[in-house]
């Protein structure tokens, strides 16, 4: 992956953001406020979800929503995401619950991930309830996950919804960091090995405020850390150095000049090892182009080019023309671009790339990381001690020797 990892994961991220064909071993994971949904866009959410424009796409694996207005908008969203022109129409829902104010969702295609029920029996937790001042106005849910190709059936990842309450105000900020707590809290009490992702409209305008130094600051007990994978802390509102990473507003009415729409990522998911997001955590995001090579990461229909006004739709160089009009029409007024970021997961065996194919460039890497019986991988030249033993470790006894090379050649083999 990038900078320690970027010379074995050149082609697996020219492809993924090319929008190749994306492997079954990667994961994209989308957040987005629809705007009060219940029924109708359903051409301009189709089109802005899986619209093509110079070889990309969107085409997420799931989806985390706010401002859903009852069960049957879910089941109309189901809808439209499976007779999406272009969509492999495997798409389901997690369990709805009709809470105050707006409500959250979490939709998923069958074929990638199914929804884990160690922790509840759905596979749907409702973290928090949202209620009238000084509670937070909306309920948080979480959503656990496993991978449907997973052989060994270890991985699990619990993914959070969160919508904020909205203003400026010592009492709004009150109000938001008494969720963030609240969201870290339930984070941290997750059985050992779990990854998590928040997704939400948090609201916030800067990375100094309560709420936010809650989610991603290092407190007595990390495990229910959160992490920008972009690394952009800052005071992000009406701020022209973040325009690329602004979400709201696409329509216009008060102009793309706000990153409240954000995704955080557990530790281990920036780690360099196993389970793991494409790009490189340790470099901030890019603020001169949107198309930066160090990440998956991408604010939908953003090319930067419009700040404090709506997004451009002639002429966008992220999604061209087409996209952008349908992702400004689905918004409604005041709404918000969708984000998203791309996961590596297993299996990933003798694919140290990932790619889904076991190719030169995975012989260059088993050379790399073979050491011999009984010796840890030294990574050297290209990839970390967690990344040889994922991909190579066949018998999983902590190095990598002859005996998985007897393993990889098969793999090579087939």
């Amino acid at each position: 992956m990038f900078g320690h990892r970027l010379m074995g994961r050149t082609a697996a991220m020219v492809c993924l953001l090319l929008a190749c064909s994306v492997s079954a071993d990667v994961l994209r994971v989308v957040e987005w406020n629809v705007s009060t949904y219940t029924s109708g866009r359903v051409s301009e959410f189709q089109t802005a979800i899986y619209g093509s424009f110079e070889g990309r796409s969107m085409s997420p694996d799931m989806i985390i929503g706010q401002e859903f207005l009852s069960a049957t908008g879910v089941t109309n969203f189901v809808s439209l995401l499976n007779a999406a022109a272009g969509s492999p129409g495997d798409w389901a829902a997690a369990p709805f619950f009709n809470g105050p104010d707006t409500d959250n969702a979490f939709f998923y295609r069958t074929s990638k991930v199914a929804l884990a029920t160690e922790l509840s029996a759905t596979g749907m937790t409702i973290v928090a309830t949202g209620g009238g001042a000084p509670n937070h106005p909306r309920d948080v849910n979480r959503y656990d996950i496993k991978l449907v190709n997973d052989s060994t059936d270890t991985f699990r990842m619990a993914l959070y919804s969160s919508h904020m309450k909205a203003s400026t105000g010592g009492a709004n900020q009150a109000r938001r960091l008494l969720e963030a707590q609240r969201i870290r809290d339930d984070a941290q009490s997750l059985p050992a090995g779990w990854h998590f992702i928040l997704g939400g409209d948090f609201n916030i305008r800067n990375s100094t405020e309560g709420a936010y130094v809650e989610m991603v600051g290092s407190q007595a007990n990390n495990n229910g850390r959160f992490f920008d994978p972009i690394k952009t802390p800052g005071s992000w509102n009406n701020s022209s150095t973040y325009r690329i990473v602004h979400t709201q507003d696409p329509t216009g009415a008060g102009g793309m000049d706000d990153r409240f729409d954000q995704l955080l990522v557990s530790g281990e998911l920036v780690d360099g090892a196993g389970p793991d997001y494409i790009g490189n955590p340790n470099l901030a995001y890019s603020t001169s182009t949107w198309n930066d090579p160090n990440h998956s990461y991408r604010s939908w229909g953003n090319d930067g080019t419009t700040f404090n006004a709506a997004i451009k739709t002639a002429g966008n160089t992220m999604v061209g023309p087409t996209i952008a009009q349908a992702l400004k029409d689905s918004a409604l007024n005041g709404g918000h671009l969708p984000v998203f970021l791309d996961l590596r997961v297993p299996p990933c065996i003798g694919d140290i790339d990932c790619d889904g194919e076991i190719d030169e460039t995975d012989i260059a890497g088993f050379a790399d990381c073979l050491d011999g019986p009984e010796v840890t991988p030294d990574a050297s030249p290209s990839y970390l001690v967690g990344e040889c033993l994922d991909a190579f470790d066949a018998d999983d006894d902590g190095d990598v020797d002859l005996r998985d090379f007897d393993i990889f050649a098969s793999l090579l083999a087939d």
